[in-house]
């Protein structure tokens, strides 16, 4: 077919792909051990120049500090060694001897002003994957990741890597799962955590040449890819404690995960799991040192059962379990200060919220129902937006970023927690689950670029969906909109992936329901059954019912649509999604009776084929469990031919764009291939759009642009102003 004129709504008030791809990016703020001063990572891109330019901005967290913004030509990472020094982790070398060096960047104050001086080279990394890096002020020493070869030796990484890439042939053999892993084939290295001495002598920074591999007596990977971080382990002065793959069950079928402490030499490790859970997250040490804390899974094989909050108390080598009755997943934890309150973030009601909860007294013997004596339910401290990165400082204070429907992540800080804290020791089990708390902004990084455009905050809506349960879902009205109105709008459905995910109220540059906005289209986002961040009930109602109840949901809630905005035509609404998606596109396609009446649909990177899906995906255990079994047991075989879109192809009818990342494991390209060719020999119009670079997401600036320039293309040929 050839390529139609198409050209995207930019300039004014417009939002557009491009616009919103060149907003800067930040990362975490994160701040120095005294809390008065936090950097944070910031890129920008631009297609002009189709470049990435990095820099670190250093901000004051206290009223009438100046910020500084310091350039990063050469990328690298950053993190803080002192409350006025920068360690900057830098690639370096020629192609035969690359390294990372360690540049130390002194910061010097002027009144509530200061520069960064001139950065000095103190030591190299033999490797360029050491990444993930904690510094440990009173031990002196620098705990990161980096990959390693079976000997565990970081010194031994680049001629054992040049030995394998001139080994005389390309084949990869394998005798156990994974063979590849998400975006990549596994080869023969593996994570490890490793410390490296990094100290003041003087006035001068030393870094050390002995780098110990901490896990180098164990047959342990960690952080856990393919995303795990500093999120996978914590360091107190002189213990770390992270989270693994179990490493005796099959990685791609089981999702266990162990936590374990071990000291900075490796000489002792000690599991601190009861052996009887499913994955485990977020590791992290009280700042006495005597306490940690993680989520924990129940279910080994389900990588989105109650993330609960496990404490273990080292003094009385005593776990018991804190939030076993609360009915929402916990992600990341901070302990408060003292040691007495646990601070973390949820989903809750598509928000991702900050919490808080105090810690009883630890029981006398480990268990997962704790007999608490109070109501230990955490309290939100946040109501909007969705928040991460959270950081406890001196002070009573909380650091974290924080982003929505109406920009990217900024650095916010709550303060007076002492306060907080205070009013929830008062409170009975019958108060509120809110507290009030002192929340400030610190940065507007995108301030500037987003400024003048329309923006959709986002609105809340509510139904009755399947066994009439409660759905929520989101509209985002585009700008003009008018109450009076009719049919004037073309209705757009976003269906999420996961499917164990939510549309939150968070920003995205991938799939940004104001992009949709800015084109003129009336956007819904709902959060059928198999949604997180409405309690465990909802999230778990997908399993083994994949083309059932969430369908209900969706027919529901586009009729409440229907009926209650007529400002929108019918007549020219269509749909997208990604992964599960991708799969309820194709669903949708099998099953015309739903009543959608979609003019044109897009399916990136979603399930065609679900018994090919259950062969081919890398992470078997995901299938095996929203299948309720492996592809060739029986009661998942009746599943399949239920619900598979590739058995009721006879039913379709509608244009459909497909888009997929050649390097797309956890769902092979051939699945859109598969469509393509389908609907090809059922002459139905289609477009197949693949990245051989991406992989099940879009992340390169310029392919993400292609993208909305083919969805927004695809969409205006059927249902685009006339």
């Amino acid at each position: 077919m050839p390529a139609q004129e198409f050209a995207f709504r930019e300039g004014g008030s417009v939002l557009s792909p491009k616009d919103m791809l060149e907003l800067p990016r930040s990362g975490a703020a994160v701040a120095n051990p005294s809390g008065d001063l936090a950097i944070v990572p910031i890129s920008k891109y631009s297609f002009a120049d189709k470049k990435n330019v990095k820099s670190l901005a250093v901000i004051g967290l206290e009223a009438g500090q100046a910020s500084l913004s310091i350039p990063l030509p050469d990328g690298g990472e950053a993190f803080w060694l002192d409350d006025r020094t920068l360690a900057h982790i830098v690639e370096a070398g020629a192609d035969d001897a690359k390294r990372q060096d360690v540049r130390v960047i002194p910061l010097t104050s002027f009144g509530d002003k200061f520069t960064a001086g001139q950065a000095q080279v103190v030591g190299s990394f033999p490797v360029t994957t050491a990444t993930n890096f904690r510094y440990v002020g009173k031990a002196g020493r620098v705990v990161f990741s980096a990959y390693v070869h079976a000997d565990g030796d970081l010194k031994t990484v680049a001629k054992q890597d040049k030995a394998y890439e001139e080994r005389g042939n390309t084949a990869l053999v394998y005798d156990e799962t994974f063979e590849r892993h998400w975006d990549h084939w596994v080869g023969p290295t593996h994570l490890s955590l490793f410390s490296v001495s990094l100290a003041k002598d003087g006035e001068t920074w030393v870094m050390g040449t002995e780098f110990i591999n901490a896990l180098k007596n164990t047959p342990h990977s960690s952080p856990v890819e393919p995303f795990g971080g500093t999120d996978d382990f914590d360091v107190s002065s002189t213990h770390i404690v992270y989270t693994t793959k179990d490493p005796e069950l099959p990685q791609a079928v089981h999702t266990k995960q162990n936590v374990y402490i071990v000291p900075f030499d490796g000489s002792k490790v000690t599991e601190l799991t009861s052996g009887k859970q499913g994955a485990t997250h977020s590791p992290v040490f009280n700042k006495q040192g005597d306490k940690i804390a993680w989520t924990e899974l129940d279910e080994d094989g389900y990588e989105t059962d109650k993330a609960k909050i496990v404490i273990f108390d080292l003094t009385k080598n005593v776990r018991y379990t804190l939030t076993q009755s609360w009915d929402r997943s916990a992600d990341s934890l901070a302990f408060s200060e003292q040691g007495d309150f646990l601070y973390l973030t949820a989903g809750d009601e598509a928000r991702v919220k900050i919490l808080t909860v105090p810690l009883p007294e630890t029981p006398s013997t480990s268990t997962t129902h704790p007999d608490l004596s109070i109501h230990f339910t955490p309290r939100a401290l946040t109501q909007s937006g969705a928040a991460s990165g959270l950081q406890i400082l001196p002070g009573n204070r909380a650091l974290f970023s924080q982003s929505s429907y109406l920009g990217p992540n900024d650095a916010y800080i709550i303060r007076k927690l002492d306060s907080v804290e205070d009013m929830i020791r008062q409170q009975s089990s019958a108060s509120p689950t809110v507290v009030q708390a002192e929340v400030e902004r610190l940065t507007s990084h995108a301030a500037e670029g987003l400024q003048g455009k329309y923006l959709a905050p986002g609105e809340d809506f509510r139904f009755k969906g399947a066994d009439d349960v409660e759905i929520q879902g989101w509209i985002l009205k585009p700008e003009g909109f008018a109450k009076e109105d009719k049919k004037k709008w073309a209705p757009l459905l976003l269906i999420h992936g996961g499917p164990q995910s939510a549309w939150q109220d968070q920003w995205s540059t991938r799939w940004n329901p104001n992009v949709f906005t800015n084109q003129g289209y009336f956007v819904v986002a709902i959060n059928p059954s198999g949604s997180t961040t409405f309690g465990q009930n909802l999230t778990d109602a997908i399993t083994g019912d994949w083309g059932g109840k969430p369908f209900v949901d969706l027919r529901k809630g586009w009729q409440y649509i229907l009926d209650n905005y007529p400002q929108i035509d019918p007549d020219r609404a269509v749909a997208a999604g990604a992964s599960w998606g991708g799969y309820a596109i194709n669903w949708i396609q099998s099953n015309p009776d739903f009543g959608f009446n979609f003019k044109a649909l897009v399916c990136h990177d979603g399930v065609f084929d679900a018994q090919y899906n259950g062969y081919s995906t890398d992470e078997l255990f995901f299938f095996n469990h929203d299948w309720s079994g492996r592809p060739w047991d029986p009661q998942t075989k009746k599943l399949i031919e239920k619900y598979s879109p590739a058995n009721h192809i006879e039913k379709w009818s509608t244009p459909q764009l497909l888009i997929h990342g050649s390097k797309d494991y956890r769902l092979p390209e051939t699945e859109s291939i598969g469509v393509f060719h389908t609907l090809q020999q059922l002459g139905i119009t289609t477009r197949l759009v693949i990245f051989p670079d991406e992989n099940h997401w879009v992340l390169k600036q310029g392919n993400s642009l292609k993208w909305h320039y083919e969805v927004f293309r695809w969409f205006d040929q059927f249902v685009g102003s006339k």
